[in-house]
């Protein structure tokens, strides 16, 4: 009997660090872990190692090859020897705001941007938090952000960070990897010249930093010191497609701490509206992406509002006989996509009728449902097909999300398994790595809710017509 090969996919996500070990054949999972990370949106990498070495503890007997999937965009500053000199500034920080628009500007607008690197940024990008710490540090900030512009010899991201710390042989800042998947998201990197653009990180930063070997789609970078060859690794939502085996037509929607939607395509895309970044796979081709910042804690913060647990939550939006009007624009955090870091959550067309439980919850899966309808729409422009998408995420087990997104999509909907995507997707590039080929793992698909019947154009045009009557009002700074 031929003894089964064994590859491990760790998750290094904004919430928590999650490791799985699979067989390299098949992908069946035959052990996991998991330990969370400080809620924060700017946190030391050490905690990140601390999770993983919880997670991990007990799991990797027999595992030949590892690959690490990472929280895109974080900015992660090392000096010459490699040490952390300022604490990870993750995508979810929005202190770089005004930086972005600087930076956005000084290189001739959003054309310019798409033209240049194939996304325009936004807040979230780890080019605008070089900026951000450079004009800190130039404003006499705190000690340790004048520190670390100083100090600063490297840029890399969350995924990259991890893959080094694994290396048995690492060296100071010698021999750090990322991919293309994550070096797309940097904002100083091209998927469409598959080649970085350092003018930029010297326009963000004022001087030069060193950045990490773009590893190739199945390449071994290292080894651990108990023996595993160690893949290159991606950004999460790359793992998420490599783990969902997404097809020409799929869409992914994923509704997380964040809310994304994305799609494998052959061609790189440029949008200049912004709405689209045009990011990279992990498999050579394209991941054109649309992210959120509210997902599913909006519908948490909701429940919490309504002094509901989420179950009784979803009965109560999947049983209410509409939301009558009542809009939730769910901003809560600030938000990306629309570019609105400023902005909070607003409730429009509260009446005696609408100011109950039902009307209320309904509004606040609608109203995450309708900013990811925009996102999988500009997808669309992007001359992307939509036949199916996939609904995924800690999100997706909502039943009153999955009955409401088959009108608000516009497109059938499928429910893959729960499962731990990234960390099974790492994995999956982990076996490629061992093995040579990329192997085929079978994705199980569920049954979702029956759809509801709703109009879904009335609904979604009332959203629009509340955001675009209030864009001005959430464009402005708000004292929170």
């Amino acid at each position: 009997m031929t003894e089964l090969r064994l590859v491990a996919g760790v998750d290094c996500s904004t919430q928590a660090t999650k490791v799985l070990v699979c067989e390299a054949e098949t992908g069946a999972v035959v052990r996991e872990g998991r330990a969370p990370h400080p809620d924060a949106t700017q946190v030391d990498p050490a905690e990140w190692w601390k999770a993983w070495e919880t997670a991990s503890d007990g799991l990797l007997d027999g595992v030949e090859a590892i690959a690490v999937g990472g929280q895109q965009h974080g900015m992660v500053l090392l000096d010459d020897s490699g040490e952390v000199v300022h604490p990870a500034v993750l995508w979810n920080d929005t202190s770089s705001a005004d930086a972005t628009e600087e930076l956005v500007a000084e290189l001739g607008g959003p054309q310019a941007w798409a033209e240049a690197i194939g996304s325009v940024p936004v807040p979230s990008f780890t080019v605008t938090k070089l900026r951000w710490l450079r004009d800190e540090a130039a404003r006499g900030a705190d000690a340790v952000r004048r520190e670390a512009a100083v100090r600063a010899a490297a840029v890399v991201l969350p995924h990259d960070w991890m893959t080094h710390r694994l290396a048995a042989d690492r060296s100071g800042i010698e021999g750090i990897t990322t991919d293309r998947g994550d070096a797309s998201g940097t904002g100083w990197w091209s998927a469409a010249t598959n080649s970085y653009r350092t003018d930029l990180v010297e326009l963000a930063f004022g001087r030069q930093l060193a950045l990490p070997r773009v590893a190739g789609p199945g390449e071994i970078v290292g080894q651990t010191a108990f023996g595993a060859a160690i893949g290159a690794g991606t950004g999460d939502n790359a793992a998420a497609a490599l783990g969902l085996d997404l097809q020409p037509g799929d869409v992914a929607v994923s509704l997380g701490t964040s809310g994304t939607a994305f799609a494998r395509s052959a061609n790189p895309t440029a949008d200049p509206t912004g709405l689209v970044a045009g990011f990279a796979d992990a498999t050579g081709e394209y991941l054109p992406l649309v992210c959120t910042l509210n997902a599913a804690r909006v519908m948490s913060a909701t429940a919490n509002m309504l002094g509901l647990d989420l179950a009784e939550f979803d009965e109560a939006a999947i049983t209410s006989s509409g939301s009558n009007g009542l809009v939730l624009l769910p901003f809560l955090d600030g938000e990306r996509t629309p570019d609105l870091p400023h902005s909070t959550g607003l409730i429009y067309g509260l009446t005696r009728a609408t100011m109950q439980p039902a009307a209320m919850a309904r509004a606040a899966v609608e109203g995450l449902l309708c900013g990811l309808a925009d996102a999988v729409d500009a997808l669309r422009a992007q001359g992307l097909p939509v036949h199916r998408v996939h609904l995924l995420g800690g999100g997706a087990r909502s039943r009153s999300v999955q009955a409401l997104a088959p009108a608000l999509l516009g497109a059938e909907v499928v429910l893959p398994e729960p499962a731990e995507y990234v960390a099974l997707g790492a994995a999956r590039q982990a076996a490629w790595a061992l093995t040579g080929e990329l192997p085929t793992w079978p994705v199980p698909v569920g049954k979702p809710e029956p759809a509801i019947s709703v109009d879904a154009a009335k609904i979604r045009a009332n959203y629009e017509q509340v955001l675009t009557n209030t864009r001005p009002l959430l464009s402005q700074p708000y004292n929170r």
